[in-house]
């Protein structure tokens, strides 16, 4: 780092474990890494978090740095959907209920048939589901009545970390669209009346490129530090990446995590009434329409526990189908359901049955690929690798999964930590006058290493679509 060199600060507060990134805002050069973990606590359906742990969190992740003392900006990237209740001291009145909390799914379905699938995707862009917070303050006022008559605010997860760090209650387009009461012209009244929330108690939505404030005195970083408005961990990804509504619209990205993903930045505004395809706002402008799964690496981890391999000893061949549905599932919309093995004979290994793991936790995705660019008015081109992040980009297995199941090209871009870089793009952006997008795509984050494609494997997709046809009365049980 020159004498010169400004820093920024990007923060990726994730599900459990807060990161932050301090970035050389001319060359995109990470300088120093902070993290900490957070719990999640919960059992069944419910997932939980409290919200003063991400705090404690934040600031030693800021520390951790090494450049909190020096930083020019900040921004927070947080995890979607995430219900936070403040009360007028503006403390949690309780738990914080995150996205892949699917007690809500009642809710989530009487929401749907209120306005109707075409009704809720015209005007927020998505169906509800369990995921999202509309399902989640519906539940808290079905079965907490006193906590919602306590609250006098409500936040997303980056919201609250933002207002912990200037006192401002602000939030962005991107994060906002996946609450279930946010439209293209602000928050809907009608949404809002019909869960009983005031909009005085939400956020006000900062336009993009605006600052949320700058941070108080007191806190983790200098008073006045400038803190941009953030966004959700998806939007910040794809900030990361440099997608915007551009030159690289319509550019697809599957990300591989707890969750999985996929998503593009895209010129046209999605409305996908069947509810595969979540409607979202990129942080900037346009669009990233998105298809969500709830079981992705941890619940392929988990597969090769209880099999006593280790994650990446995967056998090729056989005929077993593995739905790894382990917390229930968004994509496709089974919120109930539960993991399903199937077609196992005197020949199957277990090898061969770690592998139909892999391939059903990324079916869903692929096959939502097209979805998701219908949505927004893309184009769906074979030729054009996908871009693979996530932790699970880093493995061998799941690499060849994608391509396999896929017969695309992969890209797997060398920067990691692509939502804490989002975040910082933004904080750069502030200082810059560019789009945070411009920022990422001067810094050369998508630059990575190609794999190139190999055959379909059109024999376990087949099984994969069959299996899950025949097993879907069983998979909607509760």
């Amino acid at each position: 780092m020159t004498a010169t060199a400004r820093v920024v600060i990007g923060v990726d507060s994730s599900t459990q474990t807060t990161k932050a990134l301090a970035v050389d805002l001319d060359t995109g050069a990470v300088l120093g890494e902070g993290r900490a973990p957070h719990t999640v606590t919960g059992t069944g359906g419910a997932r939980e978090s409290d919200p003063e742990q991400w705090w404690q969190a934040l600031c030693i992740a800021l520390a951790g740095t090494g450049h909190a003392g020096t930083a020019a900006a900040v921004s927070v990237a947080g995890q979607q959907h995430g219900l936070v209740t403040l009360d007028r001291g503006g403390r949690p009145v309780r738990p914080a209920m995150l996205w892949n909390d699917v007690r809500s799914a009642p809710q989530a379905r009487e929401l749907a048939a209120l306005l109707g699938p075409q009704e809720w995707a015209r005007r927020t862009g998505s169906v509800p589901t369990a995921a999202f917070t509309v399902a989640k303050w519906a539940w808290l006022a079905a079965h907490e009545p006193e906590a919602v008559r306590a609250t006098a605010a409500v936040r997303l997860p980056h919201d609250y970390l933002t207002g912990r760090l200037t006192g401002e209650a602000v939030t962005d387009r991107g994060d906002a669209s996946g609450t279930g009461w946010w439209t293209a012209d602000g928050y809907d009244p009608e949404i809002l009346a019909a869960v009983g929330l005031d909009p005085a108690a939400l956020p006000a939505v900062a336009p993009p490129g605006q600052p949320a404030g700058r941070v108080l005195a007191g806190g983790p970083l200098p008073a006045g530090t400038p803190v941009a408005a953030g966004t959700g961990d998806n939007m910040a990804a794809a900030l990361g990446l440099g997608l915007g509504a551009g030159s690289t619209a319509g550019l697809p990205v599957l990300s591989l995590g707890t969750s999985g993903t996929v998503y593009a930045a895209t010129r046209g505004r999605p409305a996908d009434p069947s509810g595969t395809v979540a409607g979202f706002a990129h942080a900037s402008d346009g669009w990233l329409p998105l298809a969500c799964t709830l079981n992705c690496t941890q619940a392929v981890d988990r597969i090769a526990a209880l099999l006593g391999r280790d994650r990446g000893a995967v056998e090729p061949g056989g005929t077993a189908v593995v739905l790894p549905f382990l917390d229930g599932e968004r994509t496709p919309d089974l919120p109930e359901a539960a993991g399903l093995l199937y077609g196992l004979r005197h020949d199957t290994t277990p090898g061969q049955i770690l592998q139909a793991a892999y391939d059903g936790a990324a079916y869903a995705l692929l096959t939502a690929l097209e979805d998701v660019l219908r949505a927004g008015g893309e184009a769906a081109d074979p030729d054009v690798p996908l871009l693979l992040i996530g932790g699970g980009a880093q493995g061998t297995a799941w690499r060849d999964t994608v391509r396999r199941l896929s017969g695309r090209a992969v890209r797997v871009p060398a920067a990691r930590e692509l939502v804490a870089l989002g975040a910082a793009a933004q904080a750069a952006a502030l200082l810059t006058g560019e789009s945070a997008e411009e920022v990422a795509r001067r810094w050369r984050t998508a630059d990575g290493p190609l794999h190139e494609p190999v055959e379909r494997d059109d024999a376990a997709l087949a099984r994969l679509a069959d299996t899950l046809t025949r097993a879907d009365p069983l998979l909607r049980e509760k």
